[in-house]
């Protein structure tokens, strides 16, 4: 393994250390001798990498957003009905949540704008949902009277409850969770002619794309696969 190399490895460590203690301790009681032992490297190692504990927490917060926005992209730039895209992006966004503690780490410091917050990823979702939407009435798969601003409103005030309440119980990110969720709104906005159409549970399995959403969905490109992305 070349320095170069070990370095990457190192800085994925720190990052994943660091959402580690973020998300059990909170920011304020985390600290950066706990994140270097829990990434098994020397304080010296970290302070290589990062200047300071927010800097450690804008790395965790910018790994968040690269696997969120990656997600939310192939979402938007998809065919196929646009309602159905919606469904599975949240569903796709609450298996990564489930099962990647950077992108649940990331995704509560910038909410709480920890690292100075040069993103809002709240409002990249709703900008993400919103085009969706738009997408919907233009082919015609709104109900009369559910314009995308309202249907937006209603979206994002249930996924933002539902991340919320999984801080304390993850069973919300399930998929019932969310299934429940969409057989409730899918009547309420889809167009009649799509009744019966939509999956509320998302057309993919579980395990079709698990491990392509989870596994280093948040590593940076261009570095023999090792870097973050």
């Amino acid at each position: 393994m070349t320095k170069q190399d070990r370095a990457v490895r190192t800085r994925l460590a720190l990052i994943r250390s660091a959402a580690e203690q973020f998300e059990a301790r909170g920011y304020v009681r985390a600290s950066l001798a706990e994140i270097s032992a829990g990434a098994g490297v020397s304080s010296g190692a970290l302070h290589f990498h990062f200047a300071n504990k927010a800097a450690v927490a804008e790395a965790v917060e910018h790994a968040a957003a690269r696997g969120l926005r990656r997600i939310a992209a192939r979402a938007r730039d998809g065919d196929g009905c646009a309602l159905q895209r919606l469904v599975d992006v949240t569903h796709h966004v609450a298996r990564l949540l489930c099962a990647d503690v950077v992108v649940r780490a990331g995704l509560r410091l910038n909410a709480d704008a920890v690292a100075g917050r040069v993103r809002d990823l709240r409002r990249e979702w709703r900008e993400c949902v919103h085009a969706l939407l738009a997408e919907a009435e233009r082919r015609g798969e709104l109900a009369a009277g559910m314009p995308p601003h309202r249907s937006c409103a209603v979206v994002l005030a249930a996924t933002t409850g539902i991340e919320v309440l999984a801080r304390e119980d993850s069973g919300w990110l399930g998929r019932p969770s969310l299934t429940d969720l969409w057989r409730l709104l899918l009547p309420c906005v889809a167009a009649p002619h799509l009744a019966g159409a939509l999956d509320p549970a998302g057309t993919e399995p579980d395990s079709g794309r698990a491990a392509e959403e989870t596994g280093g969905a948040w590593e940076e490109p261009g570095r023999a696969g090792l870097a973050l992305r």
